[in-house]
């Protein structure tokens, strides 16, 4: 029984799709009417009531512009407005200018100190005669004398303190030096002013440019080299501890010569404690 009553339902439903697909599970006054294609397909809207449609709704809608819709704000100031934005601070500029400004005469400071001796006075101290393999104030002297005469120093007065005079030739790799530091330099303050002055227009030249400035680097090296051999001066002066177990050994001289000598002699300056090397 109910088998049958299931096979008439769907008779039922059958019957009525076929009869008129609009009618079907819906009443006519809450969906609109199915109705078929050119390919034979269903579809809830009919083509041409579907474009009077879209026509009526659009004549419905008010008239909008981008300028109604968008509140453009000024982009004059969106460096400094629009959150997120890249930017810089001109007082931390400024600063760091100003700093550039003061160091950069260091550049000249350096030629300038490079055709003159850096000097310096230094008191040494070494084993004296009383000590266990010391030596005596005329033996540390000899051995003195024969440093600085193999480095090409004469004696110039002999008394309470020797002095020596001897000639220090140029160097290549010092003229190198300087003409490598002049380059960065100028290359660094080439850069600044290329920042700092973008706008600049000279008459007869235009815009400059401002790295240019890099060609005045061989100059550098080229000053010292003419400055040719300097004189080189030392003054050395002996005495002995009242116990005798040091020796002071007084030296006024070219600092890099100062570096040398206790090395070579092997000295201990005043008041220091020679600690050797790891590797030593």
């Amino acid at each position: 029984m109910v088998g049958i009553l299931s096979l008439a339902c769907l008779a039922a439903v059958l019957v009525a799709l076929l009869a008129d697909p609009g009618d079907a599970f819906a009443p006519q006054a809450v969906l609109p009417k199915l109705h078929r294609d050119a390919s034979g397909k269903l579809s809830m809207i009919d083509p041409a009531a579907h474009v009077d449609l879209i026509h009526s709704t659009a004549s419905l809608l008010p008239s909008l512009s981008l300028s109604d819709a968008v509140d453009t704000p000024d982009l004059g100031g969106a460096a400094s407005t629009i959150p997120g934005s890249v930017g810089y601070s001109k007082a931390s500029y400024y600063t760091t200018l100003g700093l550039y400004v003061l160091s950069f005469p260091g550049i000249w400071s350096q030629i300038k100190r490079s055709t003159s001796a850096k000097v310096k006075r230094k008191t040494f101290v070494s084993d004296g005669e009383a000590a266990s393999d010391g030596k005596d104030l005329r033996q540390q002297a000899g051995e003195i004398m024969a440093y600085m005469k193999a480095n090409n120093y004469e004696v110039l007065e002999a008394g309470e303190t020797i002095t020596f005079r001897g000639l220090v030739q140029k160097s290549l790799s010092q003229a190198l030096f300087l003409t490598f530091c002049t380059f960065l330099g100028m290359a660094s303050l080439a850069l600044v002013l290329q920042i700092q002055f973008q706008d600049l227009t000279l008459p007869g030249i235009g815009s400059p440019n401002w790295f240019y400035l890099m060609l005045l680097g061989p100059y550098a090296g080229l000053y010292y080299w003419r400055s040719g051999d300097r004189i080189d001066d030392i003054k050395v002066k002996l005495a002995e501890s009242d116990d005798a177990q040091f020796n002071e050994v007084t030296i006024e001289g070219n600092d890099d010569e100062l570096e040398r000598m206790w090395r070579t002699l092997d000295l201990r300056e005043k008041g220091m404690v020679k600690v050797e090397g790891i590797l030593a």
